[in-house]
């Protein structure tokens, strides 16, 4: 016996009408009577609906979280057509298409960056491509790019003047803002670049102790003058070049060469050339190998033994200057070096740089010395600008507690993303800055670097700018995290790693 079709609305079939799934419980439906049998159909059918459902929104889930792994669907490359169109007519009149050659993309491959602009975390390629920087203009950019006040002081200078030639009160507000940070600067230089201010310091502290040799460390670099370009770090081993043609071997033979992090090694050359060092210069943190912090007590040491052989201590902080903490590295490990030479940060993302130490030595310096060293733009009034809007933001509460937390959860990302790939690779952290070196052993120095196998690592530079995440395109670069970056833009990133990770162990 049958019931004629009915429409029911919010209610459901009582056993003398006919049996229905709860499921169609909340329906608007027209049914007829249904068997048992049909009863049993309609539920399975409701079942597999509800399966469906449940694995599509596992698989959104998963995707967000960038734990869902598909190793073969690797994501094709951006079309870059404007760019490669913009480098190749670089490539006519600019050497190798730019003016720094790690840009060139040549350990990595691919079509190099080519960028319109840039606002926070974010880079725009001339195609309209987005990513999120981890370079950060190589570090300098702490605050991340176009930051208002900085924006706003750069703009009110330029309408007052770019280039005076002469001194301006900024450069005495900002010298006086970073002898109150560092403790171990009395007087300051500001110079252009952190090349420029590295050899400064050498020439001084060669004419302070009236020696000639310089003690420097395997990996990392001080610039581009020929002191330094024997097993530099930085574009000199992203491109395997060991040292420079160019440079006189009467040149070379002036700097001396030590492991990272072995003090006996520099004990040793201090024996093998009794009263000629003049100077050992180091980054307190290595940031040119990659990223390869101090073991304990190795700066110490180095302090200890140029005090003892009455040589001069000059610390790098061209990068770990008002990175690391307000008063850089040698905030941070409770050491006062004699020099030290600054950069980037110091001046908001315009090109300046600076060194500095104890007054006995910086009086040296002409006028008042006879140490000659001069620029045109140096203390450029842009720069001292730029510079002054700077500094104050990163002596707000928390400002280093934060970014160095967010550090840590994307490193932490990366190890875990590793694990989960079953890939080999290590992530060395320095506050704001990290590596990661895919190679199985510890890295503690730049022999240690060199293991890393840059292959692979170019895979993942690919995968990961193909995902709108831009990192160094280099093994032996750092990458730097701003204030401008977000928790969301640390777990797309990590999400990105895990993506790359098994797409790149896949192939």
């Amino acid at each position: 016996m049958g019931l004629k079709s009915r429409s029911l609305e919010n209610t459901f079939p009582t056993p003398l009408q006919g049996q229905c799934s709860p499921f169609y419980r909340r329906q608007s439906v027209s049914f007829e009577y249904l068997s048992p049998r049909q009863v049993k159909r309609c539920d399975a059918l409701r079942q597999l609906h509800l399966r469906l459902v449940f694995c599509v929104l596992k698989m959104a889930l998963l995707m967000a979280s960038g734990t869902m792994k598909n190793p073969k669907d690797s994501k094709p490359e951006k079309d870059r057509s404007r760019s490669s169109e913009i480098f190749e007519r670089g490539k006519k009149t600019l050497v190798g298409g730019v003016s720094s050659p790690v840009r060139a993309f040549r350990a990595v491959g691919g079509t190099p960056l080519v960028i319109d602009h840039a606002k926070g975390a974010r880079l725009f390629d001339v195609d309209g491509h987005e990513y999120i920087d981890f370079v950060c203009s190589w570090g300098a950019l702490i605050l991340g790019h176009a930051d208002p006040d900085i924006v706003s002081a750069i703009s009110d200078q330029a309408s007052r003047g770019t280039s005076f030639g002469m001194t301006s009160p900024l450069e005495i507000e900002l010298g006086e803002k970073i002898t109150n940070a560092i403790t171990s600067v009395e007087m300051v230089r500001f110079v252009n670049s952190g090349t420029e201010a590295a050899m400064s310091a050498v020439r001084l502290a060669r004419a302070f102790t009236q020696r000639d040799l310089i003690v420097k460390f395997e990996g990392c670099y001080h610039g581009h003058s020929d002191g330094f370009l024997s097993e530099a770090g930085s574009g000199l081993a992203t491109l395997g070049i060991s040292a420079s043609p160019g440079v006189p071997d009467a040149f070379a033979s002036l700097t001396l060469n030590a492991p990272f992090n072995d003090l006996e090694a520099v004990e040793s050359l201090f024996k093998q050339h009794p009263g000629q060092i003049a100077a050992v210069i180091v980054e307190p943190v290595a940031a040119n190998m990659g990223v390869v912090p101090p073991a304990a007590g190795f700066l110490e040491g180095i302090r200890a033994i140029t005090t003892r052989e009455k040589a001069l201590l000059i610390f790098d902080e061209v990068i770990t200057g008002f990175r690391l903490a307000y008063g850089g590295a040698q905030n941070v490990y409770k050491i006062d070096p004699d020099l030290t030479v600054m950069g980037k940060i110091i001046g908001g993302g315009l090109p300046v740089a600076a060194y500095g130490g104890k007054r006995k030595i910086m009086e040296q310096v002409a006028p008042l010395g006879p140490v000659y060293q001069a620029g045109t733009l140096s203390g450029n009034p842009l720069a001292m600008r730029a510079g002054l809007a700077t500094l104050p933001k990163l002596q707000t509460p928390k400002f280093y507690e934060d970014l160095n937390n967010k550090t840590k959860r994307l490193a932490d990302g990366l190890r875990s993303a590793l694990r989960e790939a079953n890939v080999q690779g290590q992530v060395n952290l320095s506050g704001s800055l990290l590596t990661m070196f895919f190679t199985g052993q510890p890295v503690r120095n730049y022999a240690d670097a060199k293991q890393s196998n840059s292959a692979r690592f170019a895979m993942f530079f690919q995968e990961m700018l193909k995902r709108g995440i831009f990192i160094a395109p280099s093994q032996y670069e750092a990458l730097f995290v701003s204030a401008a970056h977000t928790d969301a833009d640390i777990d797309r990133a990590i999400a990105a790693a895990r993506e790359s990770l098994a797409s790149i162990q896949a192939d």
